[in-house]
């Protein structure tokens, strides 16, 4: 479920940022009365987007501490297989940058 919020977040966004592209390219070429009414919903479009993403930055961190605590779980219950694990990655990174 969170996933799909996050994805409707993000695609809000794109939407907001691009509309706010397109009102700039009018403003740019708008004056008087027109141009502050651009303008005020250039900074609406603006707030609404920052908004999102401080929203889809809290889904973020907080799906990154229940992978922390999972993986810490994990650790602790499997401590060989984890220490397999990291030497496994730690060899195949070692490899990829020898080979450069």
């Amino acid at each position: 479920m969170s996933n799909q919020i996050d994805s409707l977040l993000i695609d809000e966004t794109k939407d907001a940022l691009k509309e706010t592209a397109q009102l700039i390219e009018a403003a740019a070429n708008a004056n008087g009365e027109e141009a502050t009414a651009l303008y005020a919903k250039i900074a609406e479009n603006l707030r609404t987007a920052k908004h999102r993403l401080v929203e889809l930055e809290g889904n973020a961190l907080e799906k990154a501490k229940v992978a922390a605590k999972q993986t810490d779980e994990y650790v602790h219950t499997h401590p060989w297989q984890a220490v397999g694990i990291g030497a496994a990655v730690g060899l195949l990174v070692g490899f990829l940058v020898a080979r450069r």
